[in-house]
């Protein structure tokens, strides 16, 4: 697994490298680069280079896809970091952006990487039709915006210190984390124009969503500071709702592995084809970081 990781991130950060390069010279290009490279393990990109993997899909133009997504998800963890929201000092194991370059810097470098993001996705090198480019760029900024990731956010800092139902704290958490992971999954059905299989997989990318934060709650609540990168039992102290209020950690755990199971059941017609999919998916429950 971690040798798959490692390539994909390699070859990722290499695109996003490239296409910075070829930007024009502003003073956002630093702290843009700062939040995004070389920017953790790169899972959501592994994603769709799994289920691209079921489609058949040209390895290149995953990465491309990959990349997109990159972009989205740094600009929405500088934003997260801010002070007027999660307050956080440290990520990746560094100084977070703001810390870095202060915090005006690091909103319009969120601001920046969100746009790069469509940009990369309307490149003429991306060798997909352009009716193809239209639906990627559609979904991804709704998944972006405020019936995605944005509104996740909101509801994540509305909901501290109240008490807050188990549906609606998973709705909060599929929109902050999941929607972008269910995008990861459609992407390459859209590009294979296989329509019948996009519910199946926005709802396995919804799940799988929902795993990554209650493996990232998980590792908040119990987790090593110095080997997750960031400061841990942050959610305690701000009474964020999570799995873990509601359910307590041992049921969380219990929890997460029925979400797998389901996701598994779910991929059982694709057979071999989806091994790389479910290897994720099981690593993403049992990551440390």
């Amino acid at each position: 697994m971690e040798k798959k990781l490692n390539k994909i991130a390699k070859d990722t950060n290499s695109f996003l490298s490239k296409f910075l390069s070829k930007q024009k010279k502003t003073d956002l290009i630093k702290p843009m680069k700062y939040g995004l490279l070389p920017g953790g393990k790169k899972i959501r990109t592994k994603l769709i280079v799994d289920v691209g993997k079921i489609f058949r899909i040209k390895y290149q133009n995953l990465i491309q896809v990959g990349a997109a997504v990159e972009c989205i998800h740094a600009y929405s963890l500088i934003h997260d970091d801010l002070p007027c929201m999660d307050n956080d000092l440290l990520r990746r194991g560094k100084l977070s952006t703001h810390k870095k370059f202060g915090e005006s810097t690091a909103i319009l470098a969120g601001n920046s990487l969100l746009t790069i993001a469509f940009e990369i996705l309307s490149q003429k090198n991306f060798l997909v039709d352009n009716k193809v480019k239209v639906k990627l760029i559609k979904l991804i900024s709704e998944c972006s915006g405020h019936s995605g990731i944005a509104g996740g956010q909101y509801s994540d800092l509305n909901f501290e210190g109240k008490k807050i139902p188990l549906n609606r704290v998973v709705e909060m958490q599929i929109k902050k984390t999941g929607k972008l992971f269910s995008f990861c999954c459609m992407a390459p059905v859209i590009i294979n124009k296989k329509k019948n299989y996009l519910k199946n997989f926005d709802e396995i990318g919804a799940d799988i969503g929902l795993l990554f934060q209650i493996a990232d709650d998980l590792i908040d609540y119990s987790g090593n500071s110095k080997e997750a990168g960031k400061k841990t039992r942050k959610d305690l102290k701000k009474g964020k709702a999570t799995l873990i209020s509601l359910l307590g950690h041992r049921n969380t755990i219990k929890y997460g592995n029925k979400l797998k199971y389901k996701i598994f059941k779910k991929l059982n017609s694709f057979g071999k084809r989806a091994e790389d999919l479910r290897g994720t998916v099981k690593y993403i429950l049992e990551r440390s970081k």
